[in-house]
Protein backbone atom coordinates (compact mmCIF):
# COMPACT_ATOMS: atom_id res chain seq x y z
CA UNK A 1 0.00 0.00 0.00
CA UNK A 2 0.81 3.16 -0.89
CA UNK A 3 3.93 5.43 0.82
CA UNK A 4 3.44 6.83 4.73
CA UNK A 5 3.21 10.57 3.59
CA UNK A 6 0.04 11.65 2.99
CA UNK A 7 -1.02 13.24 -0.02
CA UNK A 8 -3.09 15.80 -0.65
CA UNK A 9 -6.28 15.06 -2.66
CA UNK A 10 -8.01 17.59 -5.39
CA UNK A 11 -11.71 17.54 -7.08
CA UNK A 12 -13.07 20.07 -8.83
CA UNK A 13 -14.26 22.09 -6.04
CA UNK A 14 -12.32 21.00 -3.04
CA UNK A 15 -8.52 20.26 -2.08
CA UNK A 16 -8.48 17.63 0.72
CA UNK A 17 -5.58 18.31 2.92
CA UNK A 18 -3.78 16.16 5.22
CA UNK A 19 -5.76 16.58 8.46
CA UNK A 20 -3.16 18.45 10.92
CA UNK A 21 -3.80 19.16 14.77
CA UNK A 22 -3.40 23.19 13.27
CA UNK A 23 -6.59 22.51 11.74
CA UNK A 24 -8.45 22.12 14.63
CA UNK A 25 -9.13 25.87 15.29
CA UNK A 26 -10.87 26.33 11.94
CA UNK A 27 -12.73 23.28 12.16
CA UNK A 28 -14.39 23.50 16.04
CA UNK A 29 -15.82 26.43 14.51
CA UNK A 30 -17.61 23.91 11.00
CA UNK A 31 -18.83 21.47 13.84
CA UNK A 32 -20.11 23.39 16.26
CA UNK A 33 -23.57 22.55 15.99
CA UNK A 34 -24.84 19.72 18.44
CA UNK A 35 -27.09 18.70 15.14
CA UNK A 36 -24.02 17.07 13.47
CA UNK A 37 -23.91 14.78 16.66
CA UNK A 38 -27.83 13.43 16.41
CA UNK A 39 -26.53 10.32 15.13
CA UNK A 40 -22.96 9.62 16.25
CA UNK A 41 -23.60 10.68 19.57
CA UNK A 42 -21.65 12.92 21.55
CA UNK A 43 -21.37 16.90 21.54
CA UNK A 44 -19.69 19.44 19.54
CA UNK A 45 -16.11 19.40 20.65
CA UNK A 46 -13.85 22.36 21.64
CA UNK A 47 -10.38 23.93 19.78
CA UNK A 48 -8.38 22.11 22.41
CA UNK A 49 -10.03 18.69 22.70
CA UNK A 50 -10.14 18.84 18.62
CA UNK A 51 -6.30 19.37 18.87
CA UNK A 52 -6.01 16.47 20.91
CA UNK A 53 -7.98 13.88 19.03
CA UNK A 54 -6.31 15.08 15.65
CA UNK A 55 -2.96 14.37 17.81
CA UNK A 56 -4.00 11.21 18.41
CA UNK A 57 -5.45 10.72 14.33
CA UNK A 58 -1.98 12.27 13.09
CA UNK A 59 -0.23 9.69 15.36
CA UNK A 60 -1.83 7.13 13.57
CA UNK A 61 -3.26 3.41 14.79
CA UNK A 62 -1.33 1.90 17.60
CA UNK A 63 -1.76 -1.35 15.59
CA UNK A 64 0.63 -1.61 12.65
CA UNK A 65 -1.74 -3.62 10.74
CA UNK A 66 -4.43 -0.85 10.57
CA UNK A 67 -3.71 2.45 8.84
CA UNK A 68 -5.64 5.65 9.81
CA UNK A 69 -5.93 8.49 7.05
CA UNK A 70 -7.91 11.95 7.80
CA UNK A 71 -8.19 15.02 5.75
CA UNK A 72 -9.75 18.05 6.11
CA UNK A 73 -12.42 19.35 3.49
CA UNK A 74 -11.38 22.42 1.99
CA UNK A 75 -13.92 24.26 0.20
CA UNK A 76 -12.13 26.70 -2.53
CA UNK A 77 -14.89 28.87 -3.77
CA UNK A 78 -14.91 30.00 0.12
CA UNK A 79 -11.64 29.53 1.05
CA UNK A 80 -12.44 27.64 3.96
CA UNK A 81 -12.17 24.30 5.76
CA UNK A 82 -15.65 22.69 5.98
CA UNK A 83 -15.53 19.56 6.76
CA UNK A 84 -13.15 16.16 7.29
CA UNK A 85 -13.39 12.60 5.58
CA UNK A 86 -11.38 9.84 6.90
CA UNK A 87 -10.82 5.92 6.01
CA UNK A 88 -9.49 3.17 8.62
CA UNK A 89 -7.33 1.08 6.17
CA UNK A 90 -6.61 -2.34 6.63
CA UNK A 91 -5.16 -4.71 4.24
CA UNK A 92 -7.46 -4.25 1.19
CA UNK A 93 -10.27 -3.05 2.88
CA UNK A 94 -11.04 0.30 4.18
CA UNK A 95 -14.02 1.73 6.76
CA UNK A 96 -14.62 5.30 5.94
CA UNK A 97 -16.12 8.22 7.09
CA UNK A 98 -17.50 11.79 6.47
CA UNK A 99 -18.95 15.17 8.02
CA UNK A 100 -19.36 18.48 6.83
CA UNK A 101 -20.88 21.32 8.47
CA UNK A 102 -24.20 22.59 8.71
CA UNK A 103 -23.65 25.31 7.29
CA UNK A 104 -21.97 23.79 3.95
CA UNK A 105 -24.21 20.37 3.72
CA UNK A 106 -27.16 20.09 0.72
CA UNK A 107 -24.30 21.91 -1.71
CA UNK A 108 -22.51 18.32 -2.47
CA UNK A 109 -19.91 18.69 -0.57
CA UNK A 110 -19.70 15.11 1.03
CA UNK A 111 -20.60 13.63 -1.58
CA UNK A 112 -17.43 14.90 -3.48
CA UNK A 113 -15.08 14.89 -0.71
CA UNK A 114 -16.06 10.48 -0.32
CA UNK A 115 -15.45 9.92 -4.64
CA UNK A 116 -12.14 11.93 -3.90
CA UNK A 117 -11.23 9.96 -1.11
CA UNK A 118 -12.64 6.52 -2.95
CA UNK A 119 -10.51 6.97 -6.29
CA UNK A 120 -7.44 7.86 -3.41
CA UNK A 121 -8.33 4.57 -1.49
CA UNK A 122 -8.64 3.17 -4.69
CA UNK A 123 -4.98 4.33 -5.87
CA UNK A 124 -3.89 2.60 -2.84
CA UNK A 125 -4.71 -0.41 -3.34
CA UNK A 126 -8.02 -0.87 -1.54
CA UNK A 127 -10.74 -3.58 -3.01
CA UNK A 128 -13.61 -2.87 -0.63
CA UNK A 129 -14.97 0.43 1.26
CA UNK A 130 -17.35 0.19 4.18
CA UNK A 131 -19.37 2.83 5.65
CA UNK A 132 -21.82 2.34 8.88
CA UNK A 133 -24.51 5.25 8.46
CA UNK A 134 -26.91 5.61 11.13
CA UNK A 135 -30.45 4.35 9.80
CA UNK A 136 -32.08 7.41 10.34
CA UNK A 137 -29.16 9.53 8.65
CA UNK A 138 -31.09 10.50 5.24
CA UNK A 139 -28.07 12.41 3.82
CA UNK A 140 -25.41 10.27 4.82
CA UNK A 141 -27.24 7.20 3.01
CA UNK A 142 -27.85 9.29 0.09
CA UNK A 143 -23.72 10.01 0.37
CA UNK A 144 -23.27 6.01 0.42
CA UNK A 145 -25.42 5.79 -2.20
CA UNK A 146 -23.72 8.52 -4.84
CA UNK A 147 -20.31 7.18 -4.47
CA UNK A 148 -21.24 3.49 -5.35
CA UNK A 149 -22.02 2.07 -1.38
CA UNK A 150 -24.89 -0.41 -1.22
CA UNK A 151 -26.72 -1.28 1.76
CA UNK A 152 -26.23 -4.35 3.24
CA UNK A 153 -28.29 -6.51 5.36
CA UNK A 154 -25.98 -6.21 8.32
CA UNK A 155 -25.44 -3.38 11.47
CA UNK A 156 -23.11 -2.63 14.03
CA UNK A 157 -23.87 -0.80 16.96
CA UNK A 158 -27.35 0.12 15.37
CA UNK A 159 -25.80 2.08 12.64
CA UNK A 160 -26.13 -0.05 8.84
CA UNK A 161 -23.52 -1.18 7.14
CA UNK A 162 -22.84 -0.14 3.24
CA UNK A 163 -20.75 -1.20 0.84
CA UNK A 164 -19.08 -1.24 -2.25
CA UNK A 165 -16.04 -3.38 -4.31
CA UNK A 166 -13.71 -0.40 -5.54
CA UNK A 167 -10.81 -2.15 -6.96
CA UNK A 168 -9.50 -4.86 -9.12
Amino acid sequence: MGDSELSQITTARLTLRPLDVEHADELAGVLDDPVLHTFIGGRPETADELRARYARWTAGSPDPKVRWVNWAIRLGSADRLVGTVQATIEGDRAEVAWVVGTDWQGRGIATEAARGLLDWLRQEGVRTVLAHVHPENIASARVARAVGLRLTDRVRDGEAEWMATIGN
